[in-house]
């Protein structure tokens, strides 16, 4: 279950930086809502994720997945450019969290 929150956190997160591009600022109303709204979903899910999961390991799979779902995002619906060392800088990133969940111990209780 705890995975399952993360996921849910990663998820809200995305939704919710799509939407605060979407709300120019802050200054359109319903994209501002759910910014606000998802933001506060994905707070509550790491949260639940915290309970059971290790923070520095939680927030690498949070941020990185993240990170990386939202640049494509972007590229995809937003017109972003993705060139040749941001996509070298996500695998980096990825291959850190993988690294983490699999290598370390940081994460054994």
């Amino acid at each position: 279950m705890n995975y399952l929150y993360l996921a849910g956190a990663i998820v809200a997160e995305v939704i919710g930086t799509s939407c605060m591009k979407a709300s120019d600022g802050f200054s359109r109303l319903i994209p501002s809502i759910f910014t606000v709204v998802a933001y506060a979903v994905g707070f509550y899910c790491l949260a639940q994720t915290l309970k059971t999961i290790p923070t520095g390991i939680a927030y690498a799979i949070w941020s990185g997945v993240g990170m990386v779902l939202i640049a494509v995002i972007a590229w995809l619906f937003q017109g972003q450019r993705l060139d040749g060392p941001a996509i070298v800088g996500m695998t980096l990133i990825i291959a850190g969290v993988i690294v983490m969940n699999v290598f370390s111990t940081a994460g054994a209780h």
